[in-house]
């Protein structure tokens, strides 16, 4: 299977109540599927499933609101839900600090295999975390998979200072190329690297500093170098000029700071609540998508999303790459451009979650682009996802179409649930193959669903349809409830 993801989902096991875990489901004992060729980004315990990891930042554990905690599901035949799931809590035994109020664990969570054994392992994100007095610094734990699912973990990043907010983006690539699985580490103000999760030592991922909001993160080997790279979109709210960015940095052995990465591309003036790396066009080189890229912009001059009239309600831009970087110029769409469904109106968010994946087997990759605020009837905010299909020429034919788009919402055939106001489905996205076809499946979030309370969907077969699809909420995975919104899916693994 070959995928790559923005937003992704995974997890699972069995393990006794004392140990902070919740088990509701009997574990069933199905055949395994056949190994894949390549490990399952997502496969907590090496079943040959890939399993589902939601972030809960807004989780109350042991009355402590918004402590947060991560729910893993595991994948099975049926996808997840159909076996067991568990509940990971830094009150659970091999996971280090305390719940504490606003920790907010949970609020980034990325999948990488780190000891290098067949099992996924779980990095996850707590930019809540109070260190050594140091409020809201920030932490990220590194949580190991066994058969059981989970064993051992440890700190793989603390913030220095308070309000660095460590944890609220992750990312893991061997950026370094020494084939070991380095993260990077989203902080309000800057990105460090950890090039041994192992450990909790950080240095630099970017020199600049960023004195905004959460980045957003990807990686991809844009420059075609064998190394991939890192992508960031973020936003100044303090700049006196260009507030807006979407950057690339890479490393360099040679560098004269060890462990630092290298700006080698800015697109300043750009915004992006979204980014997505595929290969969109198949020509072997990683493309980048921007997403809901102008809605959130906050200059007009050089705009590289595209001209205004393209973004009414979210725009997405993607820069092909060449083999030497990513070309400047590539399409702009929106839902008015020619093939995509729906109309272009304020607030639908289009692209503010993004995933990619060759879900036809075509050799290219395509884009699933979600719009929470999109209305559904008169159901504001009820949200829908977009497939569009990669092509010879990219996400768009030469004359500017989309081919083949469909865009499924809660009110679509054989999508359970029913559209209404507020759901948000489509407010984060992933892929997995859960359930071991060797197909990829779309995990879509809808955090809104049920007064707040939230649930995922899982939609296995969308080179056909929706067939098959499946949904987890708090109440199906019997989920202690919480002493405000529980949100479930505002986050799900990369």
């Amino acid at each position: 299977m070959r995928a790559r993801t923005h937003t992704l989902a995974l997890a699972a096991a069995t393990v006794l109540a004392a140990t902070g875990l919740t088990l509701p489901f009997t574990a069933t004992a199905t055949a395994a599927p056949a190994a894949p060729a390549t490990p399952l980004k997502a496969d907590f315990d090496g079943d040959g499933y890939a399993d589902l990891a939601v972030g809960v930042p807004a989780g109350t554990v042991d009355g402590k609101a918004k402590a947060g905690y991560v729910s893993v599901v595991f994948g099975g035949t049926d996808g997840p839900g159909s076996s067991n799931v568990r509940r990971i809590t830094q009150a659970t035994v091999e996971v280090p600090g305390t719940p504490e109020t606003g920790d907010r664990f949970g609020a980034a969570v990325t999948t990488a295999y780190i000891d290098d054994d067949k099992y996924a392992d779980l990095v996850i994100g707590a930019p809540g975390e109070d260190i050594d007095g140091r409020t809201d610094a920030g932490s990220v734990t590194v949580l190991y998979g066994t058969g059981d699912g989970f064993a051992l973990a440890n700190t793989a990043g603390r913030g220095a200072k308070a309000g660095d907010a460590y944890g609220n983006a992750l990312a893991a690539a061997d950026f370094t190329g020494d084939t070991d699985v380095d993260l990077a580490i989203g902080g309000k103000d800057q990105v460090v690297l950890n090039a041994n999760p192992y450990t909790a030592d950080t240095s630099p991922g970017m020199a600049r500093r960023m004195d905004g909001r959460a980045p957003v993160l990807t990686t991809g080997d844009f420059d075609s170098d064998g190394l991939p790279e890192l992508a960031v979109a973020y936003y100044e709210q303090n700049a006196t000029r260009t507030q807006s960015h979407v950057q690339l940095y890479r490393y360099d052995k040679n560098d004269e700071v060890p462990g630092d990465l290298d700006l080698t591309w800015s697109s300043d003036n750009s915004a992006a609540n979204a980014l997505a790396a595929g290969d969109f066009n198949g020509d072997g080189h990683d493309d980048l998508a921007l997403g809901n890229c102008r809605e959130i912009a906050d200059e007009n001059i050089d705009d590289p999303c595209g001209p205004e009239e393209l973004a009414e309600g979210g725009g997405i831009h993607i820069h092909y790459g060449d083999g030497d970087g990513l070309v400047w110029e590539g399409q702009t769409l929106n839902q008015d451009t020619p093939g995509v469904p729906g109309v272009a109106e304020k607030g639908d968010d289009f692209g503010d979650a993004l995933a990619a994946a060759d879900i036809d087997g075509d050799g290219r990759d395509d884009l699933i682009a979600g719009a929470p605020g999109e209305a559904i009837g008169s159901a504001a905010g009820a949200g829908a996802v977009t497939v569009l299909r990669g092509g010879a020429n990219g996400i768009l034919t030469e004359d500017g179409k989309a081919v083949g788009a469909v865009s499924y919402q809660q009110n679509s055939p054989g999508v359970p649930g029913g559209a209404e106001a507020g759901d948000r489905f489509g407010a984060a996205l992933g892929f997995a193959d859960h359930n071991g076809d060797g197909g990829p499946d779309l995990s879509a979030a809808a955090p809104g669903e049920n007064a707040s309370a939230g649930g995922v969907w899982n939609l296995p077969h969308l080179a056909t349809g929706t067939t098959g699809a499946s949904v987890v909420t708090p109440n199906s995975l019997g989920l202690p409830t919480s002493s405000g919104p529980l949100t479930y899916g505002a986050s799900l693994a990369r």
